[in-house]
């Protein structure tokens, strides 16, 4: 069995991870036909059948699942040499996986994450999909549920609410819906309108992010956290909070890199951050005209 080259499981991981060829394609700047000539190169190399291959996509098989397993293994050891070869160069990197709209508030108030005079720089991840940080992917992450793993540590936050949005003094009668593209749609709070009033969506994004430019606009209502919606002055609240959609929230860190001096202390400022808009994320602020 020859071996493989580490190029070779880097596009398997891409793959594996996009579930299929055109993803790992568009990720490593490969055609699809080059990269399904690479799986197949590799399973020939390691002499073993890593994916179930259908219309629908690439599927792992055992023995991918168990090679997957063992490169972000491979990936965490990587990350811990790479952040402890930068604390020592005194250029440390804190990674930071967050949502959309945890990711905005981070941004509105980045002088409080990191201050002049700090030694590490800050990666900010945003997606809606959850934070990963078994294998070391991110430092810190936003999670709205308490994590399993038994290798992460957590602290609770406070709770989130929602509510449906409409512009200032627009129709209460308006039924017109904005919503996020059903494919994109990982969080509760996006599925929602199509769940509820999917005859009603008029538009619809691929990006939460486009969702209140729309309903200033007065292309219609969505659904928005409270901590959103109500620091909008052009938009309001139409009825009370959407109960079934509240949910606590985390923040979450791998239990062997908490304590490092720069994730310690961005995960306490973004702790501090986050708590003192805590009446906002919980929705007891509404915002008036």
């Amino acid at each position: 069995m020859k071996n493989a080259s580490w190029d070779s499981y880097q596009l398997f991981l891409q793959v594996a991870r996009l579930g299929g060829l055109t993803g790992a394609g568009t990720a490593s700047g490969l055609s699809p036909a080059t990269v399904g000539r690479r799986m197949l190169d590799l399973e020939q190399e390691i002499g073993r059948a890593l994916f179930s291959r259908s219309q629908t996509g690439y599927r792992l098989t055992q023995d991918g699942q168990a090679l997957l397993d063992h490169l972000q293994e491979m990936e965490a050891a990587a990350r811990k040499v790479a952040a402890w070869r930068q604390s020592g160069e005194g250029g440390a990197t804190v990674r930071v996986a967050a949502g959309t709209w945890l990711a905005w508030l981070l941004t509105e108030n980045f002088a409080a994450i990191r201050m002049p005079g700090d030694a590490f720089a800050i990666s900010l991840t945003i997606g809606e999909a959850r934070a990963s940080l078994a294998y070391r992917e991110s430092d810190i992450g936003i999670r709205a549920f308490e994590p399993e793993e038994a290798n992460l540590a957590a602290r609770q936050l406070g709770e989130v609410a929602y509510a449906v949005y409409i512009r200032r003094n627009a129709a209460e009668t308006d039924e017109r819906w904005i919503a996020v593209a059903e494919e994109e749609a990982i969080s509760a709070y996006l599925r929602w309108p199509h769940a509820h009033a999917a005859a009603g969506i008029v538009a619809t994004v691929n990006r939460p992010r486009s969702l209140p430019d729309l309903v200033r606009a007065g292309a219609g209502k969505t659904v928005l956290p409270c901590f959103v919606g109500d620091l909008q002055p052009e938009l309001q609240r139409q009825g009370g909070e959407l109960p079934e959609l509240r949910h606590r929230q985390w923040i979450v860190m791998n239990a062997e890199d908490r304590h490092r001096p720069e994730i310690r202390t961005v995960a306490d400022r973004m702790t501090k951050l986050i708590k003192s808009y805590a009446d906002l994320f919980a929705g007891k602020r509404p915002s008036r005209g």
